[in-house]
């Protein structure tokens, strides 16, 4: 099987390690070059298959690696890690690269209850340092004075907006945002379907027919296509047998032939997951269980379900840039509890028109905001009409009169935060 690499990630990422082995004169190369992008768009197996075109062997870490009971523990495996990797660069003479996955996730602030302890302190230091100092890098109670080979370190992560800001600075890390063109996302499926004969035609429908979806769910689309030779396999053997067939099988020859793949199945079963992925989202169970209230048909259906034929806007309605909304025009209701600033929230809704993004409401009552437990509330109204985005909010606040509203704005496309703004707080 021939997998795909894109161009543009070939190129950015062979520059980098390139120019972390030459000496350009004059010119301070970052050691680090930071890949970063939405969840499954193949930020890691892009970056395996560009070390196998360039014969490069990685030394590999992952975010579990940077947190320990131990203070330090961290701090010692990346330098051991890193040393591990010039050593391979001076005994083999060929090129070597630090890898380590996830970045943010061992070692971001993702909100407010995200910990932060010592060793992820010492994490971003040590990276920093080595960003400053690539050819001094020393064990903990080292002083050696041969200088190490420098070894260019690649990351990667989903939102490194969730960094130490200063790692992430020009010079000590280089960036690139990993988001597949139409034609990346096309050549990577023809190559996961290569073995199955999918014509190009069907390559197209397949990924037309579901173009919010990332990379890796073709991946496991592929993966269901054998569920039914697996399972007559099941079938056929007995499930009490499954286990001295496969695990006791000293010649290990038993494998399924190959599957017949058509267009309609692989939508078929597309659709399944897809419905799988929505129920997962909106289920939001264990929140029900925290708060106390119980599981019930009501509490486990959808949280922005469809009202009186309209969509709701979190999930539907993109906010248009620099829109023209009079806000000053906005009246609000009599009733519009004395509690609630309405300048306020006049404001916050324009800011995030110019941003652009989409909108929601979250609620939470006392004892939910205490752990930090918020729930989403369906609204309806259009957010870029701003008579028709106080009234939704009106209608949350009275639905919700002993209850925190925080005001939530995001990018659809890079899934980030541009605004959390806590709008309305219950009466003392």
């Amino acid at each position: 099987m021939s997998y795909y690499v894109s161009p543009r990630f070939l190129d950015k990422v062979a520059i980098h390690i390139t120019k972390n082995f030459m000496d350009l004169p004059g010119v301070r190369v970052p050691v680090i070059l930071g890949v970063h992008g939405r969840k499954g768009e193949g930020k890691s197996f892009q970056c395996e298959l560009v070390f196998k075109l360039m014969g490069i062997e990685p030394v590999r870490m992952s975010a579990g690696e940077l947190e320990s009971p131990d203070a330090g523990d961290p701090v010692r495996l990346i330098r051991s890690r890193y040393r591990e990797a010039a050593d391979l660069i001076k005994v083999r003479g060929k090129m070597c690269v630090l890898l380590i996955n996830d970045l943010d996730a061992g070692a971001g602030r993702i909100d407010k209850t995200t910990q932060y302890t010592v060793n992820t302190q010492l994490v971003n230091g040590t990276l920093m340092n080595i960003a400053d100092n690539p050819t001094d890098v020393q064990l903990p109670g080292s002083y050696e004075t041969e200088p190490t080979p420098r070894v260019p370190i690649i990351v990667t992560g989903n939102d490194f907006s969730t960094l130490y800001a200063p790692l992430v600075r020009d010079g000590r890390m280089d960036k690139f945002y990993w988001e597949p063109s139409l034609e990346d996302r096309l050549g990577i499926v023809a190559g996961i379907f290569e073995e199955d004969r999918l014509s190009a035609a069907d390559v197209d429908r397949l990924v037309a027919t579901f173009p919010n979806q990332s990379v890796d769910f073709f991946g496991a689309l592929r993966s269901r296509v054998y569920d039914e030779q697996v399972r007559a396999f099941i079938r056929q053997v007995g499930v009490d047998r499954v286990s001295s067939h496969l695990v006791n099988n000293p010649d290990k020859t038993l494998s399924a032939g190959r599957a017949q793949v058509t267009l309609e199945h692989l939508i078929g079963l597309g659709s399944e997951m897809v419905t799988e992925q929505n129920r997962l989202v909106r289920s939001q169970l264990a929140q029900a269980y925290v708060s106390g209230q119980g599981v019930t048909a009501e509490s486990a259906a959808p949280k922005n379900p469809v009202q009186n034929g309209q969509k709701s806007s979190f999930v539907e309605r993109p906010l248009e840039h620099n829109a023209a909304v009079d806000f000053a025009a906005v009246t609000p209701p009599k009733d519009w509890p004395s509690h609630v600033s309405i300048a306020h929230i006049e404001r916050l809704l324009e800011q995030s028109l110019r941003k652009g993004g989409r909108l929601s409401l979250e609620i939470a009552s006392p004892r939910e905001k205490s752990g930090n437990i918020w729930r989403s509330w369906p609204w309806s109204q259009a957010p870029e009409n701003a008579a028709r985005a106080v009234e939704g909010i009106m209608d949350c606040v009275k639905a919700n009169p002993r209850s925190y509203i925080k005001l939530i704005g995001y990018n659809p496309k890079t899934q980030t935060r541009l605004l959390e703004e806590m709008i309305v707080r219950p009466p003392q």
